[in-house]
């Protein structure tokens, strides 16, 4: 019996039957981290109302040109999702916000060149795609969203979709030939976006179908999640793909999509992942009486040198409180380092423990997003 062997879409038998890829840490089918937005490492299920440029789930990144017209939470509302889903982004409209010419609000994640290398965008043999996503909205029409090249975005790609039914969960699928012009990263910078549009001006919507060498984030005429005081819109089972068709959403195993989303952001303490109120962060060694300096083992080796976030209250085996220190000069992609500032209290040579003085979730956090 005759096969052809297909790493993104499976095995085909000469009779058509299929057996379907499955997911593994060696075989990169679909492109976007966290699709199924099982993972919320900073706010852990917890509305928020955004920022521009502020992280939501993990990888989707909230960009907007005015504060306080949408919330973001991890399965808001509670409704039930698509079967074989258990969570979802959700975005509830705050107010009823007429979108003027320069505004944009959109929902987006940043793909890493190290893994889009094989489409080879930007020369002859650009690779076509295939975006595919679950959606849901107490709103119906025509909305949109873009793939744009991340390096300086000069390339983009407008598309549209139809929500037919309120407040029903619907299945899209849009395919996109690769683009043969621009430059898109191949290593560990941003290459590609990928945007869904909440509201966005004349100015950043351009005709849906075709590339195009301007910045735009969604399709003209695309429909404004903004302008409408609590309008929801939810999303999930994200995937971009290699090929004219969609298929079956990667379902990678929980571990692995986790350690996906902490090459680029993680968190020590803030009882997430089981981590205790009281957790020790590091062991210290005094370098003087009230300077301790120690090492903190990240998870998994991080895209770039982290930056690093403290919040809470930290003590040590002493029982001084005092502020952190941060070294950014040693700190690492694969080791964060850590230092401690007291009064006093310290013998310089000693060791100590590093832990929260209490249960008020203190962290410590190391962010290498693109």
């Amino acid at each position: 019996m005759s096969m052809i062997l297909d790493g993104s879409n499976g095995v085909t038998f000469n009779d058509a039957s299929l057996q379907g890829a499955a997911a593994s840490p060696n075989v990169l089918k679909n492109r976007i981290i966290n699709g199924d937005m099982r993972i919320d490492q900073r706010n852990a299920g917890a509305s928020i109302t955004p920022t521009s440029n502020q992280y939501t789930l993990d990888r989707w990144q909230a960009s907007l040109s005015q504060t306080g017209k949408f919330s973001v939470q991890q399965n808001a509302a509670a409704v039930t999702p698509p079967v074989g889903f258990t969570n979802y982004l959700g975005v509830t409209s705050l107010s009823s916000y007429a979108v003027l010419a320069g505004d944009l609000f959109i929902i987006r994640q940043h793909i890493e060149g190290y893994n889009t290398s094989d489409l080879a965008w930007g020369t002859a043999n650009a690779k076509t795609v295939t975006l595919s996503f679950w959606v849901r909205s107490s709103l119906t029409g025509t909305f949109g969203g873009v793939l744009q090249e991340g390096n300086g975005a000069t390339r983009s790609y407008p598309f549209s979709y139809t929500i037919s039914v309120a407040n029903t969960w619907e299945l899209k699928s849009i395919t996109i030939a690769g683009d043969t012009s621009g430059t898109w990263q191949t290593t560990n910078s941003i290459s590609i976006d990928v945007t869904f549009g909440l509201g966005v001006g004349s100015t950043y919507s351009g005709p849906a179908g075709a590339w195009g060498a301007t910045q735009y984030f969604s399709a003209t005429g695309a429909t404004s999640v903004v302008a409408v005081n609590g309008a929801t819109f939810y999303i999930t089972g994200v995937q971009l793909e290699i090929g004219s068709t969609a298929t079956p959403f990667e379902r990678r195993l929980y571990n692995q999509e986790l350690a996906n989303c902490q090459r680029y952001f993680q968190v020590l303490g803030k009882g997430l992942n089981g981590s205790p109120a009281y957790v020790i962060f590091s062991i210290l060694t005094y370098e003087a009486s009230a300077t301790a300096w120690g090492t903190v083992p990240l998870k998994v080796t991080m895209r770039t040198q982290p930056t690093t976030t403290y919040s809470g209250t930290f003590t040590t085996s002493y029982g001084t409180q005092g502020a952190l220190l941060n070294d950014t000069n040693q700190t690492g992609p694969d080791n964060g380092v850590i230092g401690w500032a007291a009064g006093s209290g310290g013998t310089t040579g000693y060791s100590t423990y590093l832990r929260a003085s209490n249960s008020t979730a203190a962290f410590i956090s190391f962010s290498a997003e693109l």
